[in-house]
C-alpha cells in the first residue's frame, strides 16, 4: 500500500482516485488511512454469501481492519473473500471486503437515498473514522452530493443490505442497509450485496 500526504487527498467523497473513488479517512493501529471504494461494475457482487454458517472466525472480528478480516475469511474457504482478494481493478490488486467501520464510512459519505436514517441507539457510531463518527440522526447523514453515487447513479450503492467482513458470531456477521443506515447482523449464509474497498496510509 502506497502512502500519500494530506494535501494529495480529494476534498469531496466520490471523487475518482487511486483506482476507485475516495470515501474518507480512518485510523487503524495508530496510523491514518484513506479509504477507496471500487468501481461498481468491477468490484460489486449481488446476492453473495459471507461464508460457512457456524464457523467461528475469531481472526475476522475486527471492526476496522477489513483486509485482515478478508484474509482470515479466505483462509477459511470463503468464496466471497477469495473473489475480493483476487480483484485487479485499474492496476490495483489490494481490494478487500470492508469491515463494519469501513462500510459505515461508505454509507456516511456516499449515502444514495433521501430516506430518513433509522437512527437507533448505536447506528452510525464509528470510533475508527476521522473525524470520529457519532450515531445518526434522522437527517444526518444526508444524501451524498456526488451525483454518480446518488440513487440510480452509475456508482451508487444499491439501497439494500451490504455485507461487512466483521464477524459477529459463529453464525452471524455485520450488515448495513444503504437505504436508511440500519446496522445489524444476519446469517452468514444469506445473500446480500458486497462491494470491494482498498486503503492506503496517509502521512502529514
Amino acid at each position: 500500500m502506497n502512502a500519500l500526504t494530506h494535501n494529495a487527498l480529494p476534498t469531496t467523497a466520490g471523487t475518482p482516485f487511486e483506482g476507485g473513488f475516495y470515501v474518507g479517512r480512518l485510523q487503524l493501529d495508530g496510523a491514518e488511512y484513506a479509504l477507496i471504494v471500487s468501481p461498481k461494475a468491477q468490484g460489486e457482487l449481488d446476492e453473495a454469501s459471507l461464508g460457512k454458517y457456524g464457523e467461528n472466525l475469531t481472526d475476522a472480528r475486527s471492526c476496522n481492519d477489513g483486509l485482515a478480516n478478508t484474509q482470515a475469511m479466505a483462509g477459511a474457504g470463503s468464496d466471497l473473500a477469495r473473489w475480493m482478494l483476487a480483484l485487479d481493478i485499474n492496476g490495483f490488486t489490494d481490494w478487500y471486503l470492508p469491515s463494519r467501520d469501513e462500510l459505515e464510512l461508505c454509507y456516511r459519505h456516499l449515502k444514495p437515498t433521501t430516506q430518513d436514517n433509522w437512527a437507533s441507539f448505536r447506528d452510525g457510531d464509528n470510533p475508527s473514522s476521522l473525524p470520529v463518527g457519532y450515531p445518526y440522526t434522522a437527517e444526518s447523514p444526508a444524501q451524498t452530493s456526488a451525483e454518480a453515487f446518488r440513487a440510480d447513479g452509475e456508482q451508487a450503492f444499491e439501497p439494500t443490505w451490504h455485507w461487512a467482513s466483521t464477524q459477529y458470531s459463529p453464525s452471524h456477521a455485520w450488515i448495513q442497509d444503504f437505504d436508511d443506515g440500519t446496522q445489524t447482523s444476519d446469517h452468514k449464509g444469506d445473500g446480500y450485496r458486497a462491494r470491494a474497498v482498498r486503503r492506503f496510509k496517509v502521512t502529514p
